[in-house]
């Protein structure tokens, strides 16, 4: 599927201040991302790109807990900017990642919960080893194939998520040292399928493609219905995120 950059700028700017409130899953894998790089990275990053900043929830961690003088912080609108007011030494990259140039020399290249809406992921993992100093790391959370398996199941629409093998496979093959490359099954509760549905919309993620699936009444009320085979036995509506944890260093 060829992803809608435009539409999906549109929505996160759209959710710029719900995502705040309701992305509880990515902050969660922000700080489970952050850990890993504590327990593998130097303190010292020096020069980092940041794939996907959002609303500062990877990059407030890492500002707490790693030493680096130069950011360079990406992301798709520029509503994002308002997140930041602090004191980071901020270079801003606006704009789809895929078409912006990549600064060079970088101690490390994050990303947490964004690249899986890149189009071409081989040809931005090969600009990213490019980008990194010898030794230079690449880091970041992603989501797997059983991401949202209720929405997908029950409507046939979603994003193509790789799985670990695939990322294994393609990281190897661009010379990339696998340090970390695990996953997580973990999930919200909601109590009601409708209050799901407002979840995805306040959390921005409905931009997947212009193939968007176009709520009539009818088809409310089916997917309401059909959302009835998730729901747990206190009563309320499961909706499932499958995270991937990856820390790689370019080995040459």
């Amino acid at each position: 599927m060829n992803l809608n950059k435009s539409l999906i700028a549109q929505r996160f700017a759209k959710a710029t201040q719900s995502y705040t409130e309701q992305a509880v899953i990515q902050k969660q894998i922000g700080q489970h991302l952050c850990q890993l790089m504590q327990d593998n990275c130097p303190e010292d990053l020096a020069h980092v790109l940041e794939i996907g900043c959002g609303s500062g929830n990877l990059t407030y961690q890492l500002a707490k807990n790693f030493q680096i003088e130069q950011w360079y912080l990406n992301d798709l609108y520029a509503e994002v900017q308002q997140h930041f007011q602090g004191n980071l030494p901020v270079h801003w990259m606006i704009g789809d990642i895929e078409e912006l140039a990549l600064p060079k020399n970088l101690n490390a290249i994050v990303s947490s919960s964004a690249v899986q809406w890149i189009n071409d992921l081989p040809l931005l993992l090969a600009r990213c080893h490019k980008a990194l100093n010898t030794q230079g790391w690449l880091c970041f959370s992603t989501f797997g194939p059983d991401n949202f398996i209720e929405i997908k199941q029950l409507t046939g629409q979603g994003l193509h998520y790789w799985s670990t093998d695939d990322w294994r496979q393609q990281l190897e093959l661009l010379n990339f040292e696998i340090v970390e490359l695990s996953q997580q099954n973990l999930s919200m509760q909601f109590e009601t399928p409708k209050a799901v549905l407002k979840h995805l919309k306040a959390t921005g993620v409905t931009g997947a493609s212009e193939q968007q699936q176009r709520w009539t009444k009818q088809s409310l009320t089916e997917f309401y219905e059909a959302y009835q085979q998730f729901k747990l036995e206190n009563n309320r509506y499961r909706l499932s995120y499958h995270p991937i944890y990856c820390i790689a260093r370019r080995k040459s």
